[in-house]
This record gives structure tokens, sequence and C-alpha cells, in this order.
């Protein structure tokens, strides 16, 4: 849980840097800082995305993933908890920023690869190294995304602790399903998903991402059924 831990202070302690900055950008610099942090997730996530290996695991996992999230409102429950813990724990806050921050942060930190690999190094090796530089990464976002969208993205560090934290646990269990292919594929949707993050921040188009979280279910029984799939 080390490496958790540590990415949970980092991403707390950018958060507050950001929050201290927030005071001194106008809406000018504060733009400026969207489109920075939106287009570091396009290189981000495309970078992530081009790992996948079968495009069209990808793109199945994406159409049925997003249906299936759609159908369960799954964007609009994690703002309605975002709501929640603004009323519970912060006065001030902008109603929708707040939880707008929460969500867009927390998908963040949480989809990509590096939380997935280095939560099972943690756990299986004690090799903490991967999250280490995770936890760098995000204290860095986290100061951008916090001076540009404010407190929400400090209780993203709840997501990151309870994550991260059940995969490292679970690692030991886990690891014998966790292959290359599956790893691969993980990280091409995952990427994917830091994209739509990116054309939020860009304003160039509204996606509702989290709805779209299923879809990394959906590629790992794909990838399962791999070896009796005629089009793999």
């Amino acid at each position: 849980m080390l490496g958790t831990i540590v990415n949970t202070i980092a991403i707390l302690a950018g958060s507050i840097l950001g929050l201290v900055f927030h005071k001194h950008i106008h809406e000018g610099l504060r733009g400026v800082v969207f489109t920075g942090t939106g287009l570091v997730a396009l290189v981000i996530g495309v970078g992530m995305a081009l790992e996948s290996q079968r495009i069209l695991y990808l793109a199945l996992s994406l159409v049925l993933g997003g249906i299936l999230g759609e159908r369960l409102g799954i964007e609009n429950r994690i703002l309605g908890f975002g709501e929640y813990l603004r009323r519970r724990f912060v006065s001030g806050a902008g109603e929708g920023q707040f939880a707008a921050a929460f969500l867009t942060s927390s998908v963040l930190y949480c989809v990509g690869a590096m939380a997935i690999i280095g939560a099972f190094r943690a756990g299986v090796d004690g090799d903490y190294e991967l999250l280490f530089t995770k936890s760098v990464m995000d204290g860095f976002m986290s100061i951008l995304l916090a001076g540009a969208m404010g407190i929400g993205v400090a209780f993203s560090a709840v997501s990151v602790l309870l994550y991260q934290g059940a995969l490292t646990l679970l690692s030991v269990q886990l690891r014998p399903l966790v292959s290359e292919l599956v790893l691969s594929e993980l990280t091409g949707v995952g990427g994917t998903l830091v994209i739509m993050i990116g054309l939020n921040l860009l304003a160039l188009k509204e996606i509702k991402t989290a709805n779209f979280l299923p879809s990394m279910v959906f590629v790992v029984l794909f990838v399962a059924l791999d070896p009796f799939l005629p089009l793999a």
C-alpha cells in the first residue's frame, strides 16, 4: 500500500498547490491551463490507445461499454456522488464544477495502465518504482487541474486510494489472469477514455466519459475469448 499512499499524498499536495495558484489565475490564464492540460491528456491518451493489439476489441468494447454505461447512468451517479462530497465536506464550491473536477481527475488517475501494473508490481513483488513515477506525474497534473477546476480534484485522491489499494491487495489472486494482451487492451481502452477527457477539457466535444468505463470490463471479456475468436 506504500505506493498508493504516496500517490494519494502527491495528488493532495498538487491539488493544494493548484488551489493556492488558483487565486491568482484570471479567466484568460484558466483557459490556457485548460488548453494545456487538455492537449497533454490527448498526447497521453493517443500514446496509450496505440498500445492496443486488437483494434476490433477496442471498438466493440467502447460501443458496448458506452451503451451499458448510458443505460446505467454511470456518469450521473458519479457526478451525484461528487455533489454529495461537496455538500458534506466543502462549502463555497460551485455546484457542478466540484463534481466535474472530481469525475475528470478520478478517471484520469485511475484508468491508466500505470495504475494497474504499478499496483500489481507493488502487491506481488514489493516494487514501488512505477507507482512512485505515477505519483510524480499525478502530482503535477493535480496542480494544473486544481488550478483550473478547483478543490474537487483533491477528492479524487480518495478514488485513487480505494482503487489502487484494492488492486494492490488483490494482486496475488488476480496476477495469473493478467496477461500481456490484457494489459495492452486495457491500456488501449484507458487511453481512449483519456482522449475523451482531453476533448472535454478543450471544449471540442462534450463526452460523458464515465459512461464508457464498462468498456474496460468488456475488453477483458474479449481477451478471455481471444483463443476462440476467428477475428483475433
